[in-house]
């Protein structure tokens, strides 16, 4: 990073050089970082950048792009540092207490949608977002999908403060309820409504690919959001046993799943009476949804204890 108080930098410059120097240091998309970086620290739009290339920076200016792209060096996530990603065409706030969207999440939104389209009638369509995080599956549902009344749970309030503010700055606060709850305890708020369907993207990552993932996502994400610590497979078992209490039948599922993970869930699902069970994938071709339905004729009944 160049010294500020030798010479004046233009736009033009700074993007140069460190573009070129995030390259060399092996980061990915060192163009856009350093476009996400400058526009926020100039507070303008990436646009702006190209039409303003020859604008020297304040000292001020290059103070604060400094300090941003040292913690981008660091790995900190782009997305945390600017405090906001883009998911489905909207901006969302993220911090360190949320994982950040991933755009293969955008394959299951558009799924939960076409599944919205198999449901009729003027009654609003109850879903269940299990693990709402940043509350961009919740607020996009909402913002996509007309009908709809949806309870986003996380085991985390400051996930859910965080959430809430997506639903408000989307203005579909008033069709979504947040609550505080833990999949793996019974929850009166939980069991005593059944919905027409259930969705979530858990922790799925096992433990033996997190300790490989790259340092962003180690470093920085929320582990708890990212990995159960086992084989990937915990949360996905505890919701397939608690579903039978709280899904209507006829009701729909639909998960994100991990890489090779697809297959395994299809069959605990079977197993445990779904039907019209699907793999979809994601525009790099790999399996990231899995969605069923509820069989009308086999709803026993299972503990949440």
């Amino acid at each position: 990073m160049p010294d500020e108080s030798i010479r004046v930098w233009t736009i033009r410059d700074l993007m140069k050089l460190t573009i070129e120097h995030l390259k060399q240091k092996g980061f990915e998309d060192a163009r856009l970082n350093v476009e996400l970086l400058l526009a926020h620290a100039l507070d303008i739009q990436r646009i702006q950048l190209y039409l303003h290339f020859d604008k020297p920076l304040t000292p001020e200016e290059l103070r604060r792009f400094r300090a941003l792209y040292e913690r981008r060096l660091r790995h900190e996530p782009v997305q945390y540092i600017i405090g906001s990603t883009n998911f489905m065409g909207l901006q969302f706030k993220v911090d360190a207490n949320v994982l950040i969207p991933r755009p293969e999440t955008e394959t299951l939104i558009e799924q939960i949608i076409i599944a919205c389209q198999r449901f009729s009638g003027g009654d609003p369509i109850h879903i269940l977002d299990i693990g709402t995080g940043s509350g961009n599956i919740a607020v996009s549902i909402a913002k996509f999908v007309k009908d709809v009344s949806i309870t986003a749970t996380d085991n985390s309030r400051a996930a859910l403060d965080v959430a809430e503010y997506n639903a408000h700055l989307h203005a579909v606060g008033s069709r979504i309820q947040f609550i505080q709850a833990d999949i793996f305890q019974e929850t009166s708020e939980l069991t005593d409504r059944e919905y027409d369907m259930v969705v979530s993207n858990p922790p799925y990552v096992p433990q033996l690919e997190w300790e490989h993932l790259q340092p962003e996502v180690r470093n920085f994400e929320p582990r708890s959001a990212v990995t159960d610590g086992k084989d990937g497979f915990t949360f996905y078992r505890r919701i397939i046993a608690v579903l039978p209490n709280i899904l209507k039948q006829g009701g729909q599922i639909v998960f994100e799943v991990g890489y090779h993970q697809a297959e395994q869930l299809i069959n605990e699902l079977r197993t445990s009476g779904f039907e019209q069970l699907h793999a979809i994938h994601d525009l790099q071709g790999i399996p990231r949804v899995v969605s069923g339905g509820w069989k009308i004729q086999h709803q026993p009944s299972i503990s949440l204890n």
